[in-house]
Formats: structure tokens, C-alpha cells, sequence
């Protein structure tokens, strides 16, 4: 049995590896275009920012260790350029001298991977403008900041790639400015959770243009002069960033099904169109698993897995892929942001009867030295209760939390599941309500009518004619500290003892820091007949949307 891989990287090299464990007799061969066949993609910018310092870590595996473990026969700098699926072979180029042959396959695994999206827009060609893919790519932006020493750089495109690239290229040394198209950074986030990103992200220094467009980009010879849809930039570099296709024009060329995006078209097995054909990674199309729509989700997790899959099932071992929820985490300085399944905006365009709530968190226990909060958003299905997606932005623990929270997602826990979960707890690491169970503490809440929300989005919205009242609990210095303008000010601990201010018979909306002394608030007035209403996510979380500013957290001595 002969399998050929097109494609290293993490899908096509843990297919190799995959099919040595299974089958000590395959024949298995990989051709890789590129000089490197398993790299740390993922790695790439922090070797650009210095976190990673030695090039040699960036290469997990080589032709001569693949070879010396897996016996693996690696051919780079080998670009596969047609395939005939009649005849089971696969023309090749020999890119050291542009010789061809033909190879021929009993199994052929596709695992070419995304290419960045490069706009016409101008000047893209110039040696000051960069795409970053792989290693080549890398060394050639670490080669022009230490030959040329740049001064601005300006990244186009704000997803994951280019907020990571941001940072360590004033990691660097460099004034950054980052152009994105949307309204918020990090697309996977909702507007209302990337309102902390982008408040913090400026604290550091990183300058930012969002709702903006790129419209032109000239190479002057001494200085980039970077045309938007409103004024200019000029720059010293620039990175392209703007997101990916997929690498699959060899594939369509053999009558290998793609999609309208150019994605290969695969079952559960990871099988085409095609007899005896795969492919895995970045260049095919996945399903959604919280929607079960067809969709497109490039992340290094899938790709490894898919790999290994294509490999069971090219040995006779029966194995599925059944989808993708887009789980992601992201550093950018001393901030952790993560997400799993759906964002709000993703769950409007799926058509899908959704409720959310917001919760902040310590990340550990209060009295113990060293924590800090993490703002969470979670999303469920009205009716079943499933949890559609979730959303955190913090600093310590965020990623704990949010892969507990995609493991639930995965295994198809309702919201309220949460609040049963037995999770790890010693005051350094947690509190003994987890903010996990936190969240399914404030749903069961929700679900069960013990408390009806209101949102950030409401507020203005809100009455101001005395048909409702409008109540802020926070402290008097909390209070200070700034307001929702039309809010009346009773602090909670002295409202049992003031409910004769508030008039009967009239709903009440109360709102404090984040959300919690509010709920309590309208435990105690939902006690005294009062129909009542919590700002999710309190006064912390409108102000950082509304008035675009980092909110710091508040320890309540007034309440103790």
C-alpha cells in the first residue's frame, strides 16, 4: 500500500505519522513545494517579536528525522503540479532543477493548506509589503527590521494573525497601526466583548483604525504611502493580513469538488469526490457542529486531528470528523482572549432563538494575592438549553475556563450543566464557585425566571419619563467614579431600608459594577412586589462599550 501526501505542515505530517504507527509496510511519501515539511506555524510571530529565539525551534520534524522515526520518505522542495486520479499518479517538480516524473498512489491525502489573501491594491509586490505563511516568510521580515530598521508599520487585517503580528512587531521596536475593515478587532468576537481589547490594546501603545479600508498602497521608494476610504499612513512596512483561501487549484484542476470559497469538498472520513482521494487541513471545507452548516475554519487543531482521521480510514479503521467549533485562543501582551462556537452576530445569521448573559469574574480567590477578572459571555439555545458558543477576554485563567467551556460545547451540555461541574479549586488557581459554574449559576437563574435581563444595548432605549425606574446600586464612590445618565442612586446596602422611595406598581432596572449586587438588588425588590430588571454585565461593561475606555476593576470596601 502506497499513500502519497501532498503537503506537510500539520495535517499532511500527521498523516504520515498516523499511517507509519498503523501500517509498519505502507509505502508512504510526502511531497512538500516548501524547504520545511513540519513547522510551528502557530510559532511564527513570536520568533519575529523574539519571544522564540532560535530558528531551529520553529522545525518540529525534518526529511532526515521523519525519515530516521517514521521512515518517511519527505521530498522538499518537490511541487506536485497535476494529478491524473485514472491513472493514480501525480506528476511532480523537481523545484531544484525543474525536472518532472510521475508517482504513483494506491491513497493520496491533500493537505495543501491557505494561502493569504492578497487584494489589488497597488503596490502589493513591494519589498516593504509582507504576507507571513511560513518560515521564508518569516526570516524575511526579521531580516528587513534588522537590515533596514524600520520605525512604523502598519498591519492590515485585525484577526488573530494580525493582532499577534502587531505585538511583536512593537515587540521589535515599532510604532504599529492596525487598519481593520470591521468595527472590532478579531472577528470571532462580538463588538461588545472586543470593547476590552481594544481599551487595553491602546493602553500598550497599539494605535488602531477600525471601520477602515485600505484603498491604496504606494512604494515611494524611501517610505510607504498608504491610502484609506478617510485620509493616510505612511509606514516603513506593512503586513498583509486580511485572512486566507484556500491552496486548491490543484485539486479543482483534477475535477476534486470545491466549494464557491475554493475549499475541497470532504466527507466525515475526509474522503472527496474522487476514489482513493483525501484531503485534511486548511483547504477544506468543515461542518459547523453547533450549526451543522458547511463552513470554513483554517485552525492548526482540526487540521492535525483530520490528518490522523484520512490515515484510520485509509488503513481500514473506521473514523469521523464531525465538525469544527472554531475554539481559538489568543495573546496580545498580558491580555488573554478566547472564543468556542458561536458569536452573537454568528447566531443571528444562523437563525437561531438564542439567549446570552455576561459574567465577571476573579480568577482565583479574592484574598489571595495575584488575580485579576475575566469578562465572559456565553450563548445558549432558547428551549434545549445547548450551548451555542462563549466568549473571554481576561487575564489569568481565561483559557482554562474557556476550554472547560468548549469541552461542554463539544459534548453537548446544556448552559445550566455548568453550574453542576466539579472543577479544581485551591486559592491560587480558582475560587470554589468557578466562573464557570458562575455562568451556569447566573443561566439557571435566567432560564428558571429568578431574574429578567436587560442589556448594555437597551439602556438607551430605557424610558426616562418616570413610567419606569432606573436604579444604580454601586457604592457612593463607585458612583463617583462616573454614571448612566437618568440612573437614581440608592446603594444596595442601604435599600431594604429605602424601598418607600422607589414607587410601587412601577418595573425597576437596576444596574451596579458587573452585574452581581444588581441581581441581588432585584432578589430583595422582586420580594416586595417589584417586577425587576439586571443590566447584564453591569455599569463596567457599558462604559468599556460605550464609552470605549478600559474600566479598572473595583473592590468593594464600602460592602464589607
Amino acid at each position: 500500500m502506497k499513500t502519497v501526501i501532498i503537503g506537510g505542515v500539520a495535517g499532511g505530517a500527521s498523516a504520515a505519522a498516523r499511517l507509519r504507527r498503523l501500517d509498519e509496510q505502507a509505502e508512504i511519501v510526502v511531497l512538500e513545494r516548501g524547504d520545511f515539511v513540519s513547522f510551528a506555524n502557530c510559532g511564527l510571530p513570536y520568533f519575529i517579536g523574539g519571544e522564540i529565539t532560535e530558528q531551529s525551534a520553529l522545525t518540529l520534524q525534518t526529511p532526515q528525522s521523519f525519515k530516521a522515526r517514521f521512515h518517511v520518505d519527505v521530498r522538499v522542495r518537490s511541487e506536485a503540479v497535476a494529478i491524473d486520479p485514472a491513472a493514480k499518479e501525480v506528476r511532480v517538480r523537481d523545484l531544484a532543477d525543474g525536472s518532472e516524473y510521475r508517482e504513483r498512489y494506491d491513497a493520496l491525502i491533500l493537505s495543501p493548506g491557505a494561502a493569504p489573501l492578497i487584494p489589488p491594491l497597488g503596490d502589493v509586490e513591494s519589498p516593504r509589503v509582507f504576507t507571513l505563511r511560513n518560515i521564508p516568510d518569516t526570516l524575511a521580515i526579521q531580516s528587513f527590521i534588522k537590515e533596514r530598521a524600520p520605525r512604523r508599520a502598519v498591519v492590515v487585517g485585525g484577526g488573530y494573525i494580525g493582532v499577534e503580528m502587531a505585538e511583536n512587531l512593537m515587540r521589535a521596536g515599532l510604532e504599529v497601526t492596525v487598519v481593520e475593515l470591521a468595527d472590532h478587532l478579531i472577528a470571532p468576537l462580538d463588538f461588545d466583548m472586543a470593547a476590552d481589547v481594544h481599551a487595553y490594546a491602546e493602553t500598550k501603545g497599539l494605535q488602531l483604525l477600525l471601520g477602515r479600508a485600505v484603498k491604496h498602497i504606494a512604494d515611494t521608494g524611501s517610505q510607504l504611502q498608504i491610502e484609506l476610504d478617510e485620509g493616510s499612513l505612511t509606514a516603513d512596512m506593512l503586513l498583509l493580513s486580511v485572512g486566507v483561501r484556500p491552496d486548491t487549484a490543484l485539486a479543482a484542476d483534477c475535477g476534486i469538488d470545491v466549494n464557491a470559497r475554493g475549499a475541497i469538498v470532504v466527507d466525515a472520513a475526509m474522503r472527496t469526490n474522487l476514489p482513493d482521494i483525501y484531503a485534511v487541513g486548511d483547504a477544506v471545507q468543515v461542518t459547523d457542529l453547533v450549526t451543522g452548516e458547511p463552513t470554513f475554519i483554517p485552525l492548526a487543531g482540526p487540521a492535525n486531528k483530520q490528518g490522523r482521521i484520512a490515515a484510520d480510514n485509509i488503513c481500514g479503521l473506521a473514523s469521523s470528523y464531525w465538525g469544527t467549533q472554531g475554539s481559538a485562543v489568543l495573546k496580545l501582551f498580558d491580555m488573554t482572549v478566547a472564543t468556542t462556537g458561536l458569536s452573537e452576530a454568528a447566531a443571528q445569521r444562523a437563525g437561531l432563538c438564542y439567549d446570552k448573559t455576561y459574567t465577571y469574574s476573579a480568577s482565583h480567590a479574592g484574598y489571595y494575592p495575584g488575580g485579576s477578572s475575566m469578562s465572559i459571555k456565553v450563548l445558549w439555545e432558547k428551549g434545549s438549553l445547548r450551548l451555542l458558543g462563549a466568549q473571554i477576554v481576561g487575564f489569568d485563567g481565561v483559557d482554562k475556563r474557556l476550554d472547560v467551556l468548549a469541552t461542554a460545547l463539544r459534548l453537548g451540555a446544556k448552559v445550566t450543566d455548568l453550574a453542576e461541574l466539579e472543577l479544581c479549586y485551591a486559592p491560587p488557581f480558582g475560587s470554589a464557585k468557578d466562573p464557570v459554574n458562575m455562568v451556569g449559576f447566573v443561566a439557571e437563574n435566567i432560564v428558571t425566571g429568578k431574574v429578567k435581563q436587560f442589556f448594555w444595548h437597551d439602556v438607551a432605549d430605557l424610558p426616562r419619563d418616570g413610567s419606569v425606574t432606573l436604579l444604580d446600586v454601586r457604592t457612593d464612590t463607585e458612583r463617583a467614579r462616573g454614571h448612566i445618565d437618568g440612573f437614581s442612586h440608592i446603594p444596595l446596602d442601604s435599600l431594604r431600608q429605602r424601598l418607600g422611595e422607589l414607587p410601587a406598581g412601577k418595573p425597576v432596572y437596576v444596574h451596579c459594577h458587573s452585574g452581581l449586587r444588581s441581581y441581588i438588588a432585584c432578589r430583595l425588590l422582586a420580594g416586595h412586589g417589584f417586577t425587576c430588571y439586571n443590566l447584564a454585565g453591569g455599569w463596567r461593561l457599558y462604559e468599556a462599550v460605550t464609552k470605549n475606555r478600559q474600566v479598572p476593576p473595583y473592590i468593594c470596601t464600602q460592602c464589607k
